[in-house]
């Protein structure tokens, strides 16, 4: 590493932890910006498109990019409007990259929070979503699905997702996306207060008849 004060190699090393950048082109990025922040988002930043794009938090958790996303209220999955961007670490109190830092573990609690999980779960659709498109790719739903229910450990997430693949093979509906979790969050691990006249989507009353199809819970 290039010999710099103890300060500086600490905001390097930073950098390099947070952004997964080089040490060549986060000490270009430093130095350009005298170590300050707004600097750091320049090797986001991309002038043509203004778009910070996903190489800059590639190195964050899947989870934290979904969570910093929520609260940067990001159109698109990977990558920010450098307006996104700014105003978000404003809404976190985010000044500078030790900051950052030390607001992983906050963030990350984040999804434990009911509140908070059920508005980062229904931004998550929109997120991820193809520009253009109404629904989800399938694919792309189901790699949500286990991110976001690996917190809640809702006990069906991966015959849920075994189910679709088998049977479904579609892309999700936000109407589908939205009633899963109310599913989740309203009937118990053993369906028994399942209500097969209740108001689910067609898929979710198929998807309990997979389950005892397959042995997973008892027929009643």
């Amino acid at each position: 590493m290039h010999k710099l004060g103890r300060g500086h190699r600490e905001k390097l090393q930073q950098f390099i932890t947070i952004t997964g950048a080089s040490e060549k082109v986060a000490l270009q990025a430093l130095k350009s910006s005298d170590w300050h922040l707004e600097g750091a988002f320049d090797v986001f930043y991309n002038p043509c498109a203004d778009m910070i794009l996903a190489d800059g938090i590639s190195i964050l958790c899947n989870d934290l990019q979904l969570v910093v996303s929520w609260h940067m209220k990001a159109a698109t999955m990977c990558e920010f409007s450098k307006q996104e961007f700014i105003d978000g670490l404003e809404t976190l109190g985010i000044d500078s990259l030790e900051k950052f830092r030390e607001k992983i573990p906050f963030m990350r609690s984040e999804l434990k929070d009911e509140q908070k999980f059920r508005e980062i779960y229904n931004f998550a659709f929109g997120w991820a979503k193809e520009k253009g498109q109404k629904s989800l790719a399938l694919d792309t739903a189901i790699g949500m699905w286990q991110l976001l229910f690996a917190e809640k450990q809702w006990p069906f997430v991966d015959h849920w997702c075994q189910f679709l693949q088998a049977r479904h093979n579609k892309a999700i509906s936000r109407d589908t996306w939205s009633q899963l979790l109310e599913f989740a969050r309203a009937v118990d691990s053993s369906l028994t207060n399942y209500d097969a006249e209740g108001a689910w989507p067609y898929l979710i009353d198929e998807f309990v008849e997979y389950l005892k199809e397959n042995g997973v819970i008892q027929k009643s």
